[in-house]
């Protein structure tokens, strides 16, 4: 939601509280997920005078309306979304990427694995502080997570069978760790041969992967906002809302 860089502009204006400054640190952690050191170091790190002294835990604490505690760390509500909206201003990131970023939060519960969630989540959190090629890249191993565990639960059989067609020497998978052996290339023409993706959404998720390829190697490739937003959007229209 907030750049480091952002954050140090913010938590210096004037006349900011001590517990808006703690509730802006959460949310330069992507707003979820966001442990009290973690909060603290932000603060730390953007200059903030007297930070290692002062008990986030409490400050967050009393404003139980704005951001809340899960075993995973600190969440802003909706409320307290709105609030470091306001406090922030323009310095607020509001680009297409974390537009749609924010869009993936309300897919987060409904995912069963903790591992695809973890994956989700931190391409979340790239896409909300602008690394653009983080963002692709993560997003783009959720989903894949996604599709392999929908294989194993309900269509191994088949899949198995397609692959031993394509190669002879294939030995039948049993885990997702088994279906990564296979190119992803592969393994999305065998998902639309069994029937887990239709044509038109594998051509789509060929371009994904082919924006990941570029991003996940050095090169000259410039990605910005839009090209992310768009690629979390296909994906999570066909892939993370599909399975979840």
């Amino acid at each position: 939601m907030l750049t480091l860089e952002q954050l140090k502009v913010v938590v210096h204006q004037k006349g900011l509280t001590k517990t808006d400054t703690c509730l802006l640190c959460v949310a330069a952690g992507g707003g979820a997920r966001v442990h009290t050191t973690a909060a603290k170091k932000y603060a730390i790190d953007a200059g903030v005078k007297g930070a290692k002294k002062w008990n986030f835990g409490a400050f967050l604490s009393a404003v139980d309306d704005k951001v809340f505690k899960t075993p995973d760390g600190w969440e802003l509500t909706e409320v307290g979304k709105s609030h470091i909206a306001s406090v922030a201003g323009e310095n607020l990131s509001v680009s297409p990427a974390a537009k749609e970023a924010q869009d993936l939060r309300a897919i987060l519960p409904k995912l069963k694995h903790e591992d695809v969630k973890d994956f989700l989540s931190e391409a979340i959190v790239c896409a909300e502080q602008s690394l653009p090629r983080a963002a692709i890249v993560l997003s783009w191993v959720g989903a894949m997570a996604i599709m392999q565990r929908e294989v194993v639960d309900k269509h191994l059989i088949a899949f198995n069978a397609e692959t031993l067609k394509r190669d002879p020497k294939w030995k039948a998978a049993k885990t997702t760790d088994d279906l990564g052996r296979l190119k992803e290339s592969t393994f999305l023409e065998i998902a639309q041969s069994v029937g887990l993706i239709g044509k038109n959404v594998k051509q789509e998720l060929d371009a994904c992967l082919k924006l990941r390829n570029g991003c996940g190697h050095p090169n000259s490739l410039k990605v910005g906002s839009n090209k992310v937003a768009a690629h979390i959007e296909t994906l999570a229209l066909n892939v993370y809302v599909v399975f979840s």
